[in-house]
């Protein structure tokens, strides 16, 4: 038995773009050139303001490379009540500018169409610093919860009514929606017709959660998947720590898949099992002053992927 074909995508955080004022950034053209180079079919968008969302002139670049746009990303703050007119025009150019590109392929086994729109919480400098270490996460009390949550319906009810976009929540290191009672929750308040999940093994991993373990509670949630691995060395350095995230990613907790200590041949065999197709995004963050060997790593986190049984669906005719 064998997994219906995926894709292998990439996002622009393999190349340390996170931080659209981080004066370090590549040029997003050079980003399109190795996505193409290692071998994917397509990547997301990147953060906001990263890509031009008005022209022609990155939907010309991908069709030239043979990529599509996967996912667009909103990653923000989405607990102040304050965002969310930023959160709304955010969702509004995004899914405009995503929707406006050549589909992506469908799938066997894909339950929703690509493109999405990953929605991460992010920006609370308390939780940056109790990343990956839950006893000490100060949680949102229910008033500051009930407005996220009243943010997080409202950006996948415009994706979805305007755009027919399916909105995918990420739980991300850091952010207000990262360990195992903080999923658990937004499961629960927001319901699976409003919004799924998309799984992050880094991310579940450095929270403390089983990836494998994470994937199959959540299985009838989860309309798209993100892979990472983590150096188990650097990464028990890093959690006895203060540290914000980004800043453990600098110092190397994110490696090439196959490198680090997540299971990969196990993650396999559940979407086999579940009959998973559609679309990967490999991430490896990093400090963009790093991103010399972006392209290196990429390509043997594919190519360990593909011994791991992973089927890849055709890329997109150039």
């Amino acid at each position: 038995m064998t997994t219906p074909p995926v894709t292998l995508t990439c996002a622009p955080c393999c190349w340390g773009v996170d931080d659209v004022n981080n004066p370090h950034l590549p040029p997003w053209e050079n980003v399109l050139d190795e996505a193409a180079a290692a071998g994917f079919g397509g990547l997301e968008l990147g953060p906001y303001g990263y890509m031009p969302l008005t022209g022609t002139q990155v939907g010309d670049a991908l069709r030239a490379r043979g990529l599509s746009i996967v996912a667009g990303t909103i990653f923000d703050n989405l607990v102040d009540s304050g965002n969310r007119d930023s959160l709304l025009r955010q969702t509004r150019e995004i899914c405009a500018f995503i929707t406006a590109l050549p589909p992506p392929p469908q799938h066997a086994g894909q339950r929703f169409a690509a493109p999405f729109l990953t929605v991460m919480d992010w920006g609370h400098e308390a939780r940056d610093f109790a990343a990956g270490h839950s006893a000490r996460a100060r949680r949102l009390d229910a008033a500051a919860w009930a407005g996220m949550v009243g943010n997080i319906r409202q950006i996948a009810r415009i994706a979805r009514e305007e755009f027919g976009v399916r909105a995918v929540i990420h739980p991300h290191a850091g952010g207000h929606i990262e360990f195992a009672d903080e999923i658990a929750a937004i499961t629960r308040d927001l319901a699976p017709e409003e919004a799924g999940l998309c799984l992050d093994t880094g991310h579940l991993f450095y929270a403390g959660m089983d990836p494998v373990e994470a994937l199959s509670r959540y299985w009838d949630r989860v309309d798209y998947i993100h892979f990472k691995d983590i150096d188990p060395q650097v990464f028990r350095t890093v959690m006895g720590e203060k540290i914000r995230f980004f800043d453990a990613c600098a110092r190397g907790v994110m490696c090439p898949i196959g490198r680090g200590c997540i299971d990969y041949p196990a993650i396999h065999a559940l979407l086999r099992a579940r009959g998973y197709g559609g679309y990967i995004t490999l991430e490896q963050e990093r400090d963009p002053r790093n991103a010399g060997s972006t392209l290196e790593d990429l390509t043997a986190s594919r190519r360990y992927l593909d011994g791991c049984g992973f089927s890849p669906a055709p890329r997109l005719d150039t």
